[in-house]
């Protein structure tokens, strides 16, 4: 019946050909094969009274009631002073179909937050279905013939050994859990892994452990590396110095168990933010504490299996550069891709959200997405994600088209074959052509007379049409130090509307860009290699940008030996190379969003 509807749609849209503005797709609309087409889906009647998206059609299957396993692991040598074995918990819920012996795929939610929070308050435990991300998993999935996992890392809910908080221990009891899902009579040896932040990390262990029978991850603005989370090129966010601490102190029931919980090993993790902020290249704890908690790199060549990568550009608590950044030079989506893993994106102007957030989507400001919540919401991840998990886990239909779809800070969506583009072009500013204001970026700067910011406004970069803005900016700012220490955080600006378009930071210490500290002489001219976090905004005609340096911004702790220090900034020595591609509007997408969609109301 839907299929019958779909193709009167198509022929009577058909005549319309052509009469698309920029804002709505060219793209002709394609032949019926087994699903409709993206570009097709604006077209259809899709479910959007409840709290996230749902597949175009419900499966023929019901859930069995939930079961439950514990299973064993050999943890000797894994943790100093730690226990020899421990034990992952996990539940799980099976499709009727399984009853007559049919083996199923299993999509797998890792976590450290089941029966999580003060007693009396906890979260749910593994046996019950999760909300927003297990829901979604159990109403759009098992009914489809698939198996859903919940399963709490180490030391949470009811499995035991160390807290070990994104560490090799943590990795371990993941694999098992994962190995066990693949193993089962019930099972066709398929797994995924489905999770937003920390449970998009847990996507990255497993990665990285190199689990046959893993074989598609979906990071919702997952955690890929500990050190670049907690520090964008040496600058400390606030919470970099109890982010251990927090969490461990969540998982105590205050009784002697807890003692079995904190190993002397995982310990370190409590030190370990105070030591860097505070010691930079001195810090002790740099290699071994931060290096075993960075999973992408050793999932690179490890992994076998493919990656549906989702990021909000306007994320905060886990920065785009967790995806599109890395080492200098390294941008990890590209990376992957170029190393011959089938990935696929969904890069959407949300913060930490999922893509059918729409509830947290309303609650952006401008310039942090704001102007993009009218069409921000995207009602057919359900589907999207559904043809993805029925090829990569069942081998059913077409391959996904893997590319990239990815929204602009306007709210226009459009198809990438990745991102950043492949035939983006850099536009060079030189900021000696710019007007500028102020000397000095410090608090210290005051000891000398001076302004403790600097503005720094640059023309329009074009007078004649609009600038499309899509990728990493790096910025070449010259500086002179008075210490061997030091920030800058830079807003960047529509110099005409005032609207953020993107920001960066680092410490003069780690200059050179990447995790590697180095020594500064007070006095000699430093080259700070900085870079904006992703970008993707058009820059009206006859606009120009407007660059804020500051000590700190937003949530970055002040270098820790302000005010000590401060830096004299020259512009007339800086440069800055502006990401921009050029676009007809034939790879716009239209995305479902009726009145009655929940972000338009």
């Amino acid at each position: 019946m839907r299929q019958a509807l779909f193709l009167t749609v198509l022929l009577l849209l058909m005549p319309l050909s052509g009469c698309f503005g920029e804002n709505e797709s060219a793209e002709p609309m394609e032949d019926a094969g087994m699903y409709p087409a993206v570009w097709d889906r604006h077209t259809l009647d899709w479910n959007w009274t409840g709290s996230y998206a749902r597949v175009l059609e419900d499966g023929p299957h019901e859930a069995l009631p939930v079961q439950e396993a514990t299973i064993g692991v050999d943890t000797t040598g894994t943790w100093e002073g730690g226990p020899n074995s421990a034990e992952v918990h996990l539940s799980y819920w099976l499709p009727s179909n399984t009853e007559a012996g049919e083996q199923v795929p299993v999509i797998a939610v890792v976590s450290p937050y089941f029966d999580y929070g003060p007693v009396g308050s906890q979260s749910s435990p593994t046996n019950v279905v999760s909300a927003g991300r297990g829901e979604f998993i159990y109403d759009n999935f098992v009914p489809h013939g698939y198996a859903l996992a919940q399963v709490a890392v180490f030391a949470t809910e009811e499995s035991t050994g160390c807290f070990d908080y994104r560490g090799d221990g943590e990795g371990q009891g993941i694999h098992a859990a994962v190995e066990w899902l693949g193993t089962q009579n019930w099972s066709n040896g398929h797994v995924a892994i489905y999770g937003k932040s920390y449970e998009g990390a847990t996507a990255w262990e497993a990665a990285a452990q190199g689990s046959q029978y893993l074989k598609t991850i979906v990071p919702i603005s997952g955690t890929t590396a500990l050190g670049p989370l907690l520090y964008k090129n040496g600058s400390a966010e606030a919470r970099s110095q109890v982010m251990h601490s927090n969490y461990g102190s969540s998982i105590l029931d205050y009784d002697s168990d807890d003692l079995d919980n904190m190993c002397a090993d995982v310990l370190e993790g409590f030190l370990a933010g105070p030591t860097r902020y505070g010691l930079g290249e001195m810090d002790p704890y740099m290699d071994k504490y931060y290096d075993e908690r960075s999973h992408i790199d050793k999932a690179l060549g490890t992994y076998n299996g493919s990656i549906y990568w989702v990021q909000g550009l306007q994320d905060w608590n886990v920065d785009p550069h967790q995806v599109f950044g890395g080492p200098p030079g390294t941008n990890w989506y590209q990376e992957y891709i170029d190393n011959g893993y089938d990935v696929a994106g969904m890069i959407g102007q949300w913060e930490h959200n999922y893509p059918d957030q729409w509830s947290k989507h309303n609650n952006q400001d401008s310039g942090y997405g704001g102007e993009a919540i009218h069409n921000m919401t995207r009602w057919d991840w359900a589907q999207d994600l559904f043809e993805w998990f029925e090829y990569y886990l069942k081998g059913v239909g077409e391959k996904p088209a893997l590319h990239a779809q990815v929204q602009r800070n306007d709210g226009q969506w459009r198809i990438e074959e990745t991102w950043p583009p492949a035939d983006m072009e850099f536009h060079r500013i030189e900021l000696s052509s710019c007007m500028s204001s102020g000397v000095w970026v410090g608090t210290g700067s005051f000891v000398v007379g001076g302004d403790d910011s600097l503005t720094v406004d640059c023309g329009p970069v074009s007078e004649d049409k609009d600038t499309y803005i899509a990728g990493l900016a790096p910025l070449r700012l010259s500086v002179v130090p008075n210490f061997d220490g030091g920030q800058v955080f830079i807003e960047m600006r529509d110099s005409e509307t005032g609207v953020r378009l993107g920001h960066a930071t680092m410490d003069i210490r780690y200059h050179a860009g990447g995790y590697d500290a180095q020594t500064v002489m007070p006095g000699e001219l430093v080259d700070m290699m900085m870079e904006f976090q992703a970008i993707d905004a058009i820059l009206p005609a006859g606009h120009g940008l407007t660059f804020h340096m500051t000590e700190t911004g937003e949530d970055y702790l002040q270098p820790a030996c302000s005010p000590t220090c401060f830096m004299h900034v020259l512009p007339s020595l800086s440069s800055f190379d502006l990401p921009v591609i050029e676009r007809d509007g034939s790879n716009v997408l239209i995305t479902p969003q009726g009145s009655d969609a929940a972000n338009n109301q």
